[in-house]
């Protein structure tokens, strides 16, 4: 009998995840998912980031080694950096396109918002999200290109500041091809056989995944008490959702193009990374499963992945992007329309791509992110609290989706950087028990 493909299995544990939430809402089970069933999935993203910096590390250190040339990681790094801004600025232009054509919030009514107002305007996301913006913006113009450079790689690793990590990871890969193949091989065969292992730790952890997207799903629907506010936000929702599906044509259109793969072949490939992107609402947390789709089941070769993937989940958040000129002209419609100028909105469009560089890829920075755009623009301190209730109800499903854009989009990239450097080859994926028959 055929094996059900992971993507199958996650989908299954998801819809079940979904039933089993609103059952646990109906009957009062709000607590017995919090205490019984949310830990699993805790416990599986804790597992998932605790293998991402090595994963990092190891295969970003043996790629730049195996390039032999200096030139190729100055090639290889324009390329990805050209591209990802690029896609971001599509992203951007094409979430205003869509805010301004359907004016969401134009429809809102008075009592819509004082309701929403009450409700969240004090509640402590809101407050914490105002302060980080805040303490982001007061750090200075460069300290996003200061933070960059580690003072403590330890530090760097135990926080796992990706950036920090990449740049170790290249740093060492140069020097390593500065020293000889001699010198540097007892290294490079280390890294080359901790990338390995750590792969070997995905497909462990992707074992427990159905399990884990049910528990992190059911967590999630508990959480959304308030159906008549996410009720009254659809229309701003779904202008979100929209713009999404489109930036996912967008990268089918550009793996067709510039790959000359097929784009369902693209979507099955990498839709286990999609699904727990989705589940998670965090792109790091995702990246070794990315990591191992990328390789094993897109063709992309190491070197390649292990540079583009991990910075495009630093750098490169086309979801994000899109929502923050959606979400950021919403909140101008309902509560502040004097501020929709032309002027404004360019300035959302240069903000929201500076901002992208530097957001961290965890769930809600987005929101954090958008408090700069807003901020950017003139927008009254003293309705910034009104703003982000406004939109706060929505904005975990939200971050759900847009996340697996994020995502997806790093996927598309690392494709087309690889099929340009000729580092596109045929897949050859890998089972959790290939050589289960030697050891048991």
């Amino acid at each position: 009998m055929k094996k059900l493909a992971m993507h199958w299995k996650i989908i299954i544990g998801m819809l079940l995840g979904v039933i089993f939430g609103f059952l646990m809402n109906s009957v009062g089970g709000k607590e017995f998912v919090i205490d019984w069933i949310a830990p699993f999935g805790t416990i599986f993203i804790n597992l998932l980031k605790l293998i991402a910096v090595p994963l990092i590390l190891a295969s970003l250190i043996k790629g730049i080694s195996d390039l032999k040339d200096i030139s190729k990681i100055k090639s290889m790094g324009l390329r990805t950096i050209g591209i990802y801004i690029s896609t971001t600025l599509v992203a951007i232009v094409l979430g205003l396109s869509i805010v301004n054509t359907l004016k969401p919030g134009e429809g809102m009514s008075q009592d819509t918002l004082e309701k929403i107002k009450l409700k969240y305007e004090n509640d402590a996301g809101v407050a914490d999200k105002l302060a980080k913006a805040t303490a982001q913006k007061e750090s200075g113009p460069l300290q996003a290109l200061v933070d960059i450079f580690p003072s403590n790689i330890f530090n760097a690793l135990a926080e796992a500041s990706m950036l920090q990590v990449i740049f170790f990871a290249i740093f060492v890969g140069i020097c390593l091809l500065l020293i000889g193949d001699k010198k540097a091989k007892p290294l490079v065969d280390f890294f080359d056989s901790l990338n390995e292992v750590v792969m070997k730790m995905v497909d462990l952890i992707m074992l427990f995944a159905p399990y884990a997207v049910f528990a992190l799903m059911a967590n999630v629907i508990i959480a959304f008490d308030d159906t008549e506010v996410l009720l009254k936000l659809l229309w701003y929702g779904l202008c979100v959702v929209g713009g999404l599906i489109l930036m996912v044509l967008f990268y089918l259109v550009l793996v067709s193009v510039f790959t000359k793969k097929s784009p369902l072949w693209f979507l099955k490939e990498i839709s286990p990374a999609q699904l727990l992107a989705f589940s998670t609402s965090s792109s790091a947390a995702t990246l070794p499963v990315t990591m191992e789709r990328v390789e094993e089941h897109l063709g992309v070769d190491k070197e390649v992945a292990g540079f583009v993937l991990p910075v495009g989940a630093t750098v490169n958040m086309d979801g994000t992007s899109l929502y923050q000129g959606i979400a950021a002209v919403f909140i101008m419609q309902v509560i502040w329309p004097e501020g929709l100028t032309f002027t404004n909105q360019m300035v959302i469009i240069l903000t929201a791509l500076l901002a992208s560089i530097g957001s961290a890829a965890v769930p809600s920075a987005g929101m954090v992110m958008l408090i700069i755009v807003l901020e950017s623009i003139g927008f009254p301190a003293d309705l910034l609290p009104i703003g982000l209730a406004l939109i706060f109800a929505v904005d975990r499903p939200l971050d759900m989706c847009r996340t697996v854009v994020n995502v997806t989009g790093d996927a598309t990239v690392s494709m087309v950087v690889a099929k340009s450097l000729n580092k596109l080859h045929e897949p050859k994926p890998k089972e959790w028990d290939d050589h289960y028959d030697e050891v048991k």
